[in-house]
């Protein structure tokens, strides 16, 4: 089945230059090239994307008008558990010492943000979702280098396996 049978290549450059957003620029950037002669196969292996994937796009630039085509529509996903400004509220308290906010650790840990959320906010986050909350607050856990001294750093204590070290900011 040819693709894009309608659409100019003229067309596309104009949507292209329309856009915003690495995904928007890339369906076009891929359109383009599949216009130019590239097979899908190849788009596919270019783009590290599945070969379904390069067809369903091309299929869309087909059958809706570019500056819809390009974008994904919304998705409502689940909602958050915290709201924005506890969100906020949150993510300053993670920059500060666990001490500021009444807890006896000198770095935070999955499980001390799980149980600060929890008396705080009163809602209950998994250990992997509270690491993942950690990163998006901005902090990146920092391993014990080999050899060092764990001296005034916390163990990790939730059950990984990981030596020593400490959550920091970014």
């Amino acid at each position: 089945m040819g693709h894009l049978a309608d659409v100019s290549v003229e067309d596309l450059q104009r949507a292209l230059d329309e856009v915003e957003g690495t995904k928007p620029t890339q369906r076009l950037m891929v359109a383009i090239a599949y216009k130019h002669g590239v097979t899908q196969t190849e788009l596919a292996e270019w783009y590290d994307v599945q070969r379904r994937t390069i067809y369903s796009w091309l299929k869309r630039l087909d059958e809706e008008p570019l500056p819809e085509a390009v974008y994904d529509d919304e998705r409502s996903g689940r909602p958050r558990k915290l709201s924005a400004s506890q969100q906020a509220a949150f993510r300053d308290t993670l920059h500060e010492s666990p001490r500021e906010a009444g807890y006896d650790a000198s770095s935070w840990s999955p499980e001390l943000v799980q149980q600060y959320l929890a008396e705080s906010f009163d809602v209950e986050y998994s250990i992997p979702s509270c690491r993942r909350l950690m990163k998006e607050a901005g902090l990146r856990y920092r391993p014990a280098s080999r050899g060092s001294g764990t001296a005034g750093r916390e163990k990790s204590t939730d059950g990984d396996g990981r030596r020593a070290g400490e959550w920091v900011p970014k």
